[in-house]
């Protein structure tokens, strides 16, 4: 008997702190300032996902200190991030109402009329925030995206190269310059040289000279090129056509293609194709393939990763070329450094193998990409009136031409471009 009311009295004490717990723990919660019940709130929110009890604890907050205007923009986003709208707008125009000028109080209100497809209301709010805070990082990132996704590029491209003036290494600002800058300008013409002297390998130099038209459509970018080059003391004239179709804010396609009449100089045919992806975390990746046909087709499978990472981007890049024995691969990593916005940049390059992309891609043809290749880089790009682009490049090549025979190849190429 005494066992059995043992364990009765145990289940009926372990009831009552069931019961009396909620309320011993609201009971501390009340005794509790406006600060720690703020702190509290913020954890619930950030480390829990525990939107509900945060905005419970904001409000108990809000009890003890009606005028923390902190936390009444804290309760704003809290309704933001649980979708409920009308109690968000209600907050954030009360504080409004009050001529709040805090600068998170206009980055709130601006993300919640952006996330809700409301941009007029949204850039409303971030001109009058930028009145107070011209030099807010987080209003000038926030300003861009909105008249990025409202396609009004022109803006966007202004309001990030402010942003990147202030704070050249702000990631997201460099990720997004990048992206704004294939759609500010509609229309771009562009002229290039490449000289290339061999000391072995060929008797005479090489000379390509490329003219290329891009033009901006409302589905992505589209270029035509016509290259002229003088190769092995004789001239070739090549077509090109490529593509940048933007499937999302997140993917996009190349899509190549080429003919020339002069096989040798140039491939007869060339095609291509790529799918690109912006991924989390200032990450892009690629994944696509190359194709050239001489008097037969050289198939090549390529894949890269880049990061930017402050005013860095860093690419790591692959050629694999199967043939009836083995892969025959090309690897290239890349590093530049961006000094303003995206057409201002120093570039550094080295990696092994051919690449369907240079000029030298008719090497490929006869199975000399089978032999060993080094190479090493630098290019300097930028701009003038941002309607100006220029670059100069020089790569120099040790190439294995025939087995256990090396020679030097110095290449340089200067480009300008003309935006409108």
């Amino acid at each position: 008997m005494s066992t059995r009311f043992s364990n009765q009295k145990t289940w009926s004490f372990f009831l009552f702190l069931l019961f009396i717990l909620p309320f011993n723990i609201q009971g501390q919660e009340h005794n509790l300032s406006s600060d720690e019940l703020f702190l509290r709130a913020r954890h619930e929110a950030f480390e829990q996902k525990d939107y509900p009890r945060a905005i419970m604890l904001s409000n108990q907050a809000l009890e003890k200190s009606p005028g923390y205007t902190e936390i009444h923009i804290f309760l704003g986003r809290l309704y933001t991030w649980s979708d409920k709208i009308d109690s968000a707008r209600l907050v954030f125009e009360k504080l409004d109402q009050e001529k709040v000028e805090d600068e998170d109080f206009f980055v709130a209100y601006a993300s919640l009329e952006y996330w809700n497809d409301n941009s007029t209301k949204a850039n409303s709010l971030l001109d009058r925030g930028l009145n107070y805070h011209p030099e807010s990082e987080n209003l000038l990132l926030l300003k861009s995206k909105v008249n990025y996704s409202d396609n009004n590029y022109t803006l966007a491209e202004q309001t990030i190269n402010r942003l990147l003036e202030l704070n050249p290494k702000h990631t997201e600002a460099r990720v997004l310059s990048k992206n704004i800058q294939e759609y500010s300008a509609k229309n771009a013409i562009g002229l290039t040289y490449n000289f290339a002297h061999f000391d072995k390998q060929f008797d005479d130099n090489w000379h390509i000279i490329g003219l290329s038209y891009k033009r901006v459509t409302p589905i992505g970018s589209m270029i035509f090129r016509t290259n002229y080059a003088n190769k092995f003391a004789d001239n070739g004239v090549q077509f090109e056509l490529e593509a940048y179709p933007r499937l999302s804010k997140m993917f996009y396609l190349y899509v190549g293609a080429g003919y020339s009449d002069n096989v040798g100089i140039f491939p007869k045919y060339r095609t291509g194709v790529s799918l690109y992806a912006n991924l989390p975390h200032s990450f892009e990746g690629e994944i696509g393939y190359r194709q050239l046909y001489f008097s037969d087709n050289i198939w090549m499978y390529t894949a890269s990763v880049g990061k930017y990472y402050q005013n860095f981007w860093f690419n790591l890049k692959t050629y694999l070329t199967p043939n009836n024995k083995n892969i025959s691969q090309s690897y290239a990593g890349t590093i530049r450094y961006y000094t303003k916005g995206a057409n201002d940049y120093l570039g550094f390059i080295v990696g092994t193998g051919l690449s369907p992309e240079e000029n030298r891609s008719n090497l490929l043809d006869n199975n000399i990409y089978k032999l060993k290749t080094f190479k090493v880089g630098a290019e300097y790009n930028f701009s003038i009136n941002r309607t100006n682009l220029f670059s100069v490049s020089s790569t120099y090549y040790n190439q294995e031409f025939r087995a256990k025979e090396k020679g030097n190849q110095y290449d340089f190429t200067v480009g300008y471009i003309k935006t409108f």
